[in-house]
């Protein structure tokens, strides 16, 4: 039997067929490139064909005129027959007669020639010639003048120049025929490759839609547009991918994590009913069951803090500020706290420059406060906690570091977790979220975060983009 899921796909994308080709953009773009292109090359080769008729006119005209002049030169005053013997010789070396001579006298009488040219004006003109050895509908070119009181009319045929260009026309249609095909070819080519990747990006969607978030869209490497938005949309999945996986981590995290404290806030107003009915005070009850109360809503406080800092909400308020402020501000605030503890608290700022970023004094305050509060709960006495501001070419890089007990390489990525709690660290009081908070806001702030070694301890690293504002 098949399963649901595995004929799903199908039902929403079908890819790969020939129907889909002729209805996929990149195809339709390709045939309209292709049109485009071929339309270009019909007019440009009709306006070559224009300006090459024009040009074998113009040189037709030229040779006739020029053997007209050759002709007439041979006439002398009152002596015609060098004339009539150049005429006849030349008519003589015509034998195709693809050229024509006719010399008439003033009465229209015959004298030279391969034909009588009959009204024909001076000048040029056009005329087809019936006469044996001549295909009919012959057509000549002819330039006729008087010689003497004579009619003297040279004719060229046409068939040489009519040839050339019926040559130059048929070569331009099958020139024509295999542009149009290889465009439209290499268009179907083109288009079949592209489509392939966008049928890759489609079927991957749709596993995408049917649960399947590790699937991620090939890419080809060579770095172009489709490879460009593929990689964007494989990271906005990856994204994905990681909140579906992070919720469902929170939503067993939330369910083991608080049902200790549910069962202790239950057990306790038990014992709190029974006291009651014997008549015994309840108030250390009452407060206890007060203080898990309090704690219960703390932790959804802050998970539902870290939702609302995940979207994005808080960005309006960003604002130019300087990082030394804030941690200088941390400082002052914890140095006692710290002494008190048995700790030290110092702090280092960098006094290069301004350590401007973009961001909001609330929530910066708030993740260096968890983070110097984090130190002073899970490391012993005598332990020396720093901060330092430093800036490196463009980035601000904020530590918060100890000389404490540190965490283990294999649970440094896990304590960012909702929830998550160290085995040593489950004694101590808190809800497992002020990490999860510190990356929240430094998601937010584009900053990055990683944890270091400091042999002994461990520090955290924040690093900032600084703001475009900031002095160098």
């Amino acid at each position: 039997m098949v399963k649901q899921e595995d004929r799903a796909p199908s039902l929403y994308y079908r890819g790969g067929t020939g129907s889909s080709l002729l209805r996929s953009t990149p195809f339709r773009l390709a045939l309209t490139f292709a049109f485009l292109f071929v339309l270009a090359f019909i007019l440009s080769g009709a306006i070559v064909y224009q300006l090459m008729s024009a040009d074998l006119a113009q040189r037709l005209d030229e040779s006739i005129k020029e053997t007209y002049s050759v002709v007439a030169a041979t006439y002398a005053e009152s002596d015609l027959e060098d004339l009539v013997a150049t005429v006849d010789s030349h008519a003589a070396l015509s034998t195709k007669k693809e050229q024509l001579f006719s010399l008439t006298g003033p009465a229209g009488n015959h004298l030279a020639g391969n034909f009588t040219a009959a009204d024909l004006p001076d000048g040029f003109s056009m005329f087809e010639a019936t006469m044996p050895g001549v295909p009919a509908d012959t057509v000549y070119r002819a330039w006729s003048g008087s010689v003497g009181g004579n009619s003297l009319t040279v004719a060229f045929s046409l068939s040489e120049t009519e040839e050339l260009e019926s040559i130059v026309l048929m070569s331009f249609g099958w020139g024509t025929l295999i542009i149009t095909g290889l465009a439209v070819a290499g268009g179907a080519l083109l288009a079949s490759r592209v489509q392939r990747r966008l049928d890759g990006i489609a079927a991957t969607m749709v596993d995408v839609s049917h649960g399947r978030l590790d699937a991620r869209i090939p890419l080809v490497g060579n770095g172009d547009d489709i490879d460009g938005v593929s990689a964007q949309v494989n990271a906005a999945l990856d994204r994905l991918s990681a909140l579906v996986e992070g919720m469902k981590q929170v939503s067993a995290n939330i369910a083991h994590d608080l049902k200790t404290p549910l069962n202790r806030l239950q057990m306790i107003l038990e014992a709190a009913a029974d006291k009651t009915a014997l008549g015994e005070a309840v108030s250390d009850d009452l407060a206890d069951a007060r203080a898990e109360g309090l704690q219960i809503n703390e932790t959804f406080d802050a998970l539902l803090r870290i939702a609302q800092i995940e979207a994005g909400a808080r960005k309006a308020r960003f604002i130019d500020l300087d990082v030394n402020g804030v941690v200088e501000s941390i400082a002052e605030i914890y140095a006692d706290v710290a002494e008190d503890d048995g700790k030290s608290l110092t702090a280092k700022i960098f006094q290069g420059a301004q350590c401007q970023i973009q961001g909001d004094w609330e929530l910066l305050t708030q993740m260096f406060a968890n983070l110097v509060e984090n130190a002073l709960r899970h490391c012993p006495a005598g332990t020396v906690i720093e901060l330092s501001v430093t800036r490196q070419d463009d980035r601000i890089v904020a530590k918060v570091g100890d000389d404490g007990p540190g965490i283990p390489i294999e649970e440094r990525e896990k304590v960012f977790q909702r929830l998550y709690r160290l085995d040593n660290s489950r004694s101590t009081p808190g809800s497992g979220l002020g990490l999860s908070l510190v990356r929240a806001i430094a998601d937010l702030h584009g900053a990055s975060i990683a944890l270091e070694d400091r042999h002994p301890g461990l520090a955290v690293v924040v690093s900032f983009p600084a703001a475009k504002s900031s002095a160098g």
